[in-house]
């Protein structure tokens, strides 16, 4: 598009701005709402409490992108590029965000409710405090991702690689860990209640301190986890000299 065209999208006369390239431009508190921005260039812009609701930015390129306190609720970035974007307390409620690249984003805090996170690249992304319930992250890559303190009850994260990940302090109430790579894993003082933990390999993990109560342990791997002052599923809590019997009656 022309730097006129791109000019009218600024000034609210029109909705769409496909593949204008707006990068490094100042954003914040712009009304955008119900724009589209599909395959737009916003590398480096600055979007904080920018209005994004229901937005279309399907292959864009926010790297970089300054967006804290930004309202993308509902917002349809499908594949979009977010590798290092500031997204802390950003609302993202049902967002699409499926197959989008959120490489060492700072999602600190932000909402993300029932979003769509199928496929995304969340390595190293900062989820720490962030509200992921309801959000689906089947196919999602987490490696290297902070989420302490995230929400992230009854997520269903059967059959995942969440080996090294640290949940420290996260409530993961009934949360699905079916079959699930936990090895390593930071656990400690989860609210694990009611968490099915079947067939997954706890092996190394450290769930010192976790509320299992009610939680599944069968078939679970737990060779050299770590269970003292946790809450074991029977409601009685570990002891350091118990460990090791506790770890032997969890995994059968």
């Amino acid at each position: 598009m022309s730097a006129d065209d791109v000019e009218t999208f600024l000034s609210g006369t029109v909705k769409a701005c496909v593949e204008c390239d707006l990068s490094g431009r100042d954003l914040h508190e712009q009304d955008l709402k119900r724009s589209k921005l599909d395959r737009a260039k916003l590398h480096g812009a600055d979007l904080s409490n920018a209005s994004l609701f229901r937005a279309s930015l399907v292959r864009a390129d926010l790297s970089g992108a300054k967006l804290p306190g930004a309202n993308l609720n509902l917002v349809d970035a499908k594949w979009a590029d977010l590798t290092k974007a500031v997204l802390a307390g950003t609302l993202l409620y049902e967002a699409d965000l499926s197959g989008a690249n959120l490489s060492d984003a700072d999602l600190r805090g932000a909402y993300l409710g029932r979003s769509k996170l199928n496929q995304a690249n969340l390595t190293g992304a900062n989820l720490r405090s962030a509200d992921l319930r309801a959000a689906r992250l089947a196919g999602a890559t987490l490696t290297g991702a902070d989420l302490r303190g995230a929400r992230l009850d009854k997520q269903n994260l059967r059959g995942m690689d969440l080996q090294g990940i640290n949940f420290a302090m996260a409530d993961m109430v009934e949360t699905d860990f079916t079959g699930a790579d936990l090895r390593g894993a930071t656990l400690a003082g989860v609210n694990l209640f009611g968490a099915n933990f079947h067939g997954a390999d706890l092996r190394g993990a450290n769930l010192e301190g976790a509320n299992l109560t009610n939680a599944i342990l069968s078939e679970a791997q737990t060779e050299g986890a770590k269970f003292e002052a946790a809450i074991m599923p029977d409601g009685r809590r570990s002891e350091p000299e118990k460990q090791q019997k506790n770890q032997n009656s969890a995994g059968r």
